[in-house]
C-alpha cells in the first residue's frame, strides 16, 4: 500500500473513499469504525489500515449526534470538599469508562441555584443522563422538572421527598443504628451525636441514633444532640460543646467521617486520648479514615463501590428507559480501628 501523500492527507477524507480503496460497502466501514463486532477480523484490520493510510480522523461526537445520543453522562456533585464525594466520583468514572462512557463531572457547593444551571448546561450538552447528589434543600418538584427533560436521572447519596426515583445510597438509619448500639455494648451510657443540620440523610441517621438507644434502653438526652456542619470544623466544634455539658458523654456517633476527624482533633487539643478517654465512630468509611490519629473506627459504605452501583443503574436505566425505577440501599458495616 502506498503511503499517503500530503495532498491525500491534507483533503477531506471520507468513508466514501476509505470504501473505495478497500473494497467494502460504506456500511462496513461505519461498523467498523465504531468497533462493531460483526465485521469479520482481517476486513476490519484493512478497512482500519486504510483509513490510517489515508490519514481519516473518525469524528465520535459527530456520529452520535447524527445518531441523536450521547455517550456524555453529567455527574453533580454537592460537595467535593468532603472526600466521600470524590470517592464517590471516582467509582462512577470507573464504571463508566469501561462502558464506553465519558463524564461530564460539575460540583454544585450545597448551592440549590448553581445546581440549576448546571443541570440545564448538562441537558443542552445532550448528556445521554444525569447522575445528581442533591445540594441541600433541594425541593423534590426538581424531579418533575427533569422527568419532562426525558432524560434518565439517578439520584445518589441524598434521595428527594417521597417520589419513587431511581436511587442509590446508604442504609442510614440501620448504620447509624448499629455503630451506636455497638457503643452501648461497649459500657457507655452517655453517647453524643454529632454534626449534621438538615436533610433527609441528617433525619435518618439521628433516626437511627434514637431508635438504639431505645433498644438498649438509655434515655434520649437532647443535650447531647450537638448539630453542625458535616466539616472537620463542624466537628472540632461540636466536640468542644460536648465536652463542656454538665453531664458530659463518654462517647459519640458522628453524622460522617469529615465530622468524626474534626472531633478527633478536639480530642488531641484537649489532652484526650480517642479509644481511652472518649470513644468516637464515623460514618461513611473515607480512606483517611484508615490512617488518622488514631485511626477512625467508622460505619463503611465502600463509597467507590457506591460510585459503581450507581453508575450500574444510570447504564441500566439507559437499556431500560420504561424500567420500574429502582431503589439500592447498601449496608454500612462496622469497621473497628482505634478510636472506638
Amino acid at each position: 500500500m502506498k503511503p499517503k501523500t500530503p495532498q491525500a492527507a491534507a483533503r477531506n477524507v471520507t468513508i466514501l473513499d476509505i470504501a473505495k480503496t478497500a473494497g467494502v460497502s460504506k456500511s462496513t466501514v461505519s461498523l467498523v469504525l465504531q468497533g462493531s463486532d460483526l465485521i469479520r477480523a482481517e476486513t476490519a484490520e484493512r478497512v482500519r489500515a486504510v483509513a490510517a493510510d489515508l490519514g481519516y480522523v473518525y469524528n465520535r461526537h459527530a456520529a452520535l449526534m447524527r445518531g441523536n445520543t450521547s455517550n456524555v453522562i453529567g455527574v453533580v456533585i454537592n460537595d467535593l470538599m468532603n472526600p466521600f464525594f470524590a470517592e464517590v466520583l471516582v467509582g462512577i468514572e470507573r464504571k463508566l469508562v469501561r462502558e464506553g462512557f465519558i463524564t461530564l463531572m460539575a460540583h454544585s457547593c450545597e448551592d440549590v441555584g448553581l445546581q440549576g444551571k448546571l443541570l440545564t448546561s448538562m441537558r443542552e450538552q445532550n448528556a445521554a443522563g444525569i447522575m445528581l447528589c442533591p445540594a441541600l434543600d433541594t425541593p423534590s418538584s426538581l424531579l418533575k422538572q427533569m422527568g419532562e427533560w426525558r432524560i434518565p436521572v439517578v439520584l445518589m447519596v441524598r434521595p428527594l421527598g417521597r417520589t419513587v426515583h431511581d436511587y442509590v445510597g446508604s442504609d442510614n438509619v440501620l448504620g447509624m443504628r448499629t455503630s451506636t448500639r455497638y457503643l452501648a455494648e461497649q459500657g457507655h451510657k452517655r453517647i453524643g451525636f454529632i454534626g449534621g443540620q438538615t436533610g433527609p440523610v441528617y433525619r435518618d441517621r439521628l433516626k437511627g441514633y434514637q431508635e438504639a438507644l431505645e433498644e438498649v434502653g438509655l434515655p434520649f438526652d437532647e443535650s447531647l444532640v450537638k448539630p453542625a456542619p458535616p466539616t472537620r470544623e463542624g466537628g472540632f466544634t461540636a466536640m468542644l460543646d460536648l465536652l463542656a455539658s454538665k453531664r458530659p458523654a463518654t462517647a459519640a456517633v458522628c453524622y460522617n467521617d469529615i465530622t468524626a476527624l474534626g472531633a478527633l482533633a478536639t480530642l488531641g487539643s484537649q489532652g484526650l486520648k480517642a479509644g481511652k478517654d472518649f470513644a468516637i465512630v464515623g460514618f461513611d468509611g473515607i480512606l483517611d479514615t484508615e490512617h488518622s490519629n488514631p485511626p477512625l473506627t467508622t460505619m463503611d459504605v465502600q463509597p467507590g463501590q457506591l460510585g459503581e452501583q450507581a453508575a450500574a443503574l444510570m447504564l441500566q436505566r439507559l437499556s431500560e428507559p420504561a424500567g420500574k425505577p429502582i431503589r439500592h440501599l447498601v449496608k454500612p458495616a462496622l469497621k473497628l480501628r482505634t478510636s472506638a
